[in-house]
């Protein structure tokens, strides 16, 4: 829609010492050092399924202020069952009012509420890609594109309890924005790069206003065809790669370590993944590294870039 506020970059998912679980949502890429700030009218999500049925059993909120004076709040809602299928904030608020972060400090604060840790702020981008070389047909250029530009970052801490008894659970993100006093979900999704490989500029609106229950069955044909023709599956094989990433749902094992597609690290190089499954394993990685200013602690994305270019 024209606004980089709504434009979810990236989702994370890892365990934690201490029986936490820490989802992360970004959005906003390129975000400018000064003047940042999450969209007043619009609905931030993170969505988890604890059942597999790929519908949201519990679902985190967040909304914000208005802009004024270069300050924002944001609270939290958490929402379960019924409410947590429908796009509107809604159920316990977790957290109230908290200031966001929108300066160029190292460190942000972090709320608690009970065993809840929650930031939201002005951060460092940790996807790294040398996209400059995908769009050159694969001459690496060796610039990481990520490496000077900003996000807004979502961390939030989970008690493991919190999510359900069960230690696979789905994760996925959503925007919504509100026109005409209602919701419009102008993005989602879960696994990186999938609009940019599979989807047609005439289907995206459609794709992020869907649901991951009705993925499979909407996008399995032309998703299928992409692989055949970029790399060369045939029907069953690029099926049985489009079962990773289709429904667009990031599955976590928390009983196993986090490493994408098992969730997702910060570090991990999702870019030379993909690269890998739509080349059928003849582009094999871009051979940029991750990021090195991210934090050891919550929430573990990396200061802002005081001077980062310009959208």
């Amino acid at each position: 829609m024209d606004d980089a506020r709504l434009d979810l970059t990236d989702l994370f998912a890892f365990t934690v010492p201490g029986g936490s679980t820490v989802l992360i949502m970004n959005v906003h890429p390129i975000a400018p050092a000064e003047g940042a700030h999450f969209h007043p009218d619009a609905v931030y999500r993170i969505n988890v399924d604890t059942d597999g049925d790929h519908q949201a059993d519990v679902a985190f909120s967040f909304v914000f202020s208005p802009f004024e004076d270069g300050r924002q709040s944001v609270t939290v809602h958490r929402a379960t069952g019924v409410q947590a299928r429908a796009h509107e904030a809604d159920g316990q608020v977790l957290f109230r009012r908290v200031p966001v972060e929108l300066g160029l400090r190292h460190e942000p604060p972090v709320s608690e509420s009970g065993r809840y840790r929650f930031c939201a702020a002005l951060r460092s981008d940790p996807f790294f890609a040398d996209l400059d070389g995908i769009v050159r047909d694969f001459q690496w250029t060796g610039v990481d594109w990520g490496a000077d530009k900003n996000v807004l970052g979502l961390a939030l801490e989970v008690p493991d309890a919190e999510l359900g008894d069960q230690p696979t659970i789905g994760v996925w993100a959503r925007v919504s924005l509100r026109r005409e006093g209602r919701l419009i979900s102008v993005d989602r999704g879960a696994h990186p790069s999938l609009t940019a490989y599979f989807n047609a500029e005439e289907v995206k609106d459609a794709y992020n206003a869907g649901e991951p229950t009705d993925d499979w069955a909407t996008y399995r044909e032309p998703w299928t065809a992409v692989l055949q023709h970029t790399g060369g599956y045939d029907a069953q094989a690029a099926e049985q790669a489009l079962h990773t990433i289709l429904p667009d749902v990031l599955h976590y094992d928390r009983s196993a370590p986090a490493g994408y597609p098992n969730g997702r690290l910060l570090t991990d190089d999702v870019t030379s993944a993909r690269l890998a499954m739509v080349s059928g394993g003849k582009v094999t990685g871009d051979h940029i590294g991750p990021h090195t200013d991210l934090l050891a602690h919550f929430p573990y994305l990396g200061p802002p870039h005081p001077t980062p270019p310009a959208a």
